[in-house]
């Protein structure tokens, strides 16, 4: 019989496990606490909206090297779309400006050079920015990197808080770096931006599903495993809704949930073991309108725009939906959500009204408030010294997830990246 690999967790880290290992000749088992697979990045039926949306606003980039591969191994490539070509809109509320970045197509960063491709009334010089970021310690944040100006306040502030969900004065350097070097260092084909046409539930799961299936690997939701039996530094068997799900002696397990679930696990077993244990929310506000918006110009192309001088960092446009993502919301805790909506709205309405063909309506007919209180961990340097590697001291078990040391922020990319990670650990594949 074959050995059998069992992924505890069904997010885009734990599939990326499953679509990694599957086909490898091993019996493959997903146990997926919740009604469906996705985590974060997943789709629903909202019943206040009356409309199937994503419960959080996902921007990919063409870097995203993990991610692609796996939508290519799924076949889940075709349902993502975009402008084709790395074009970031944005509008200045603070100071009524507005532009689209237009990154050079190569690794030579030409668009510096010419003031309609670039940040408004930035300085050649403030590039020093990226470097810094990219040549970053470990103890440093992002605030300690970046040079007073245009490109900070305009592009890479907001870019900062997008990326890491964590503000630039508690953030890391580091990590930001990382990004920096995966992305803008390597000129505009690896910032070809991409999101779902449908939802995320449509490009990152239902189609990985599918493949799973065809693969014979077995998804079994509402199966929370609450307890693993250990001896002899290795897991004996898994504690599921159904009773004690035993292990033989070649069977392996691929930890794929939250930091505090992992912690609950194992802390039992594995003495000194210890996780992220500080979180930044996510705010996504989904306004949906009486009828779809004709948009204009590049924002018409791209379907999205960034915010600066604003509460939220984006705009989505997708059919009669227009959603906003406010990052490292715990800031904005205290404040009374409805309110917060109709600041929202304001300052939607200001930045879409001149780039659309009809005024937005003073009032949005529906809206929906989605706060994730545990977004991601707070990408400080002190909690990314808390993230543990994919191998553990039990020797049949890895870590899967976007907490766990990928050398990324929380990220779809990191995230998956995590799960292979957690397969080529356990010696279920060799990295290709």
């Amino acid at each position: 019989m074959a050995s059998c690999v069992h992924i505890i967790g069904g997010g885009v880290a734990g599939l990326a496990a499953a679509v990694e290992v599957a086909g490898s000749g091993r019996r493959v088992i997903v146990h997926e606490a919740g009604r469906a697979c996705g985590g974060r990045a997943r789709s629903y039926e909202d019943k206040q909206l009356g409309c199937r949306i994503d419960n959080g606003n996902h921007l990919l980039l063409s870097a995203n090297k993990t991610v692609f591969r796996y939508l290519a191994m799924t076949g889940g490539t075709d349902t993502l779309t975009g402008p084709g070509i790395p074009i970031f809109p944005f509008v200045d509320l603070a100071e009524g400006a507005r532009w689209t970045l237009d990154l050079s197509r190569g690794r030579m960063p030409w668009w510096v050079f010419q003031p309609h491709r670039r940040v408004p009334d930035m300085r050649v010089v403030e590039l020093r920015s990226l470097q810094k970021l990219m040549q970053a310690g470990e103890d440093e944040h992002v605030s300690d990197c970046l040079l007073p100006g245009a490109l900070s306040r305009r592009l890479l502030e907001p870019f900062a808080i997008s990326a890491l969900n964590t503000s630039c004065e508690t953030g890391s350097a580091a990590l930001l770096g990382t990004v920096v070097k995966e992305s803008l260092s390597l000129g505009g084909k690896a910032c070809v931006p991409w999101f779902p046409k449908d939802g995320l539930s449509e490009t990152l799961v239902d189609p990985a599903l599918a493949h799973l299936a065809i693969l014979q690997a077995e998804v079994r939701t509402q199966s929370r495993i609450s307890a693993l039996d250990v001896s002899r530094g290795r897991v004996t068997a898994l504690h599921g809704p159904d009773g004690t799900i035993p292990l033989r002696e070649e069977d392996t397990v691929i930890l794929a949930v939250p930091a505090p679930v992992a912690e609950t696990l194992l802390t039992p077993h594995v003495p000194g073991f210890q996780t992220p244990n500080a979180f930044e929310s996510i705010l996504n506000l989904h306004f949906r309108l009486d009828a779809a918006p004709q948009a204009l110009g590049s924002f018409a192309r791209a379907r999205f725009m960034g915010l600066v001088g604003s509460i939220a960092e984006w705009v989505f446009l997708r059919g009669d939906i227009l959603s906003v993502t406010v990052s490292a919301a715990n800031r904005f805790a205290e404040q009374d959500p409805d309110d917060l909506a109709r600041a929202i709205w304001h300052d939607v309405r200001r930045a879409c009204d001149p780039v659309l063909k009809e005024p937005l309506p003073a009032t949005p007919p529906h809206q929906r408030v989605v706060w994730e209180k545990r977004a991601t961990f707070a990408a400080t340097p002190e909690q990314n010294r808390l993230r543990p590697g994919a191998a553990t001291q039990l020797v049949n078990l890895a870590l899967a997830g976007d907490w766990t040391a990928t050398g990324l922020p929380a990220t779809l990319e990191g995230a998956m990246r995590s799960g292979v990670k957690a397969v080529h650990t356990l010696g279920l594949r060799r990295p290709s």
